[in-house]
């Protein structure tokens, strides 16, 4: 006979960063999460994943975007830049479910994975140069980040030629190798 499974060793001790919300409040989170955003329970339990973000307005359209993705598919996953409780910053891969797709935020399961130790933060950038970036990693075209982020191509352009002079970079491709080597 085996032994009944524990689900709460499991989830405490898994390899990868879990949450379960409720309305975009973390409800309860695994030791991994608490490690990579330098947290204590106290400090995440019961919290609004705004903490987790830069700025509020990076909260805000993420949450625009997860929605939309949610209502469709019931998951959603990016990578984006993150935020530490000390306030660092870092590159960090999320993906989550919505346990009723028909309302997306109403209750959900979130994975965190940080990737700052293979993506680092070089160059000192704005939110929106963030949201691009990590758009452009996905391999976007100006088109389709302007849908995602509800601006014009012309806008991504102006956001992708900053992001080109601040990483040096002459082409959209060795941008997004900048992006991912760190």
């Amino acid at each position: 006979m085996r032994p009944a499974l524990d689900y709460r060793t499991a989830f405490d001790l898994a390899p990868i960063g879990l949450v379960l919300s409720r309305n975009r409040l973390i409800v309860d989170c695994n030791q991994q999460v608490l490690d990579m955003f330098a947290a204590t329970r106290e400090q995440l339990i019961g919290q609004s994943f705004e903490v987790l973000y830069p700025t509020h307005d990076e909260f805000e359209r993420t949450g625009e975007r997860i929605v939309a993705s949610l209502n469709t598919s019931g998951w959603y996953a990016d990578e984006r830049v993150m935020k530490r409780a000390g306030g660092e910053l870092f590159w960090c891969h999320v993906s989550g479910r919505a346990l009723n797709p028909g309302q997306p935020h109403a209750a959900g399961i979130w994975s965190f994975e940080d990737l700052s130790a293979r993506r680092q933060l070089k160059a000192d950038l704005t939110p929106r140069e963030r949201e691009i970036a990590a758009l452009l990693i996905e391999g976007l075209t100006s088109k389709l980040i302007g849908k995602r982020l509800g601006v014009s191509p012309r806008t991504v352009d102006i956001y992708r030629a900053r992001l080109l002079r601040k990483y040096g970079a002459a082409t959209t491709p060795e941008l997004v190798h900048k992006l991912l080597a760190g």
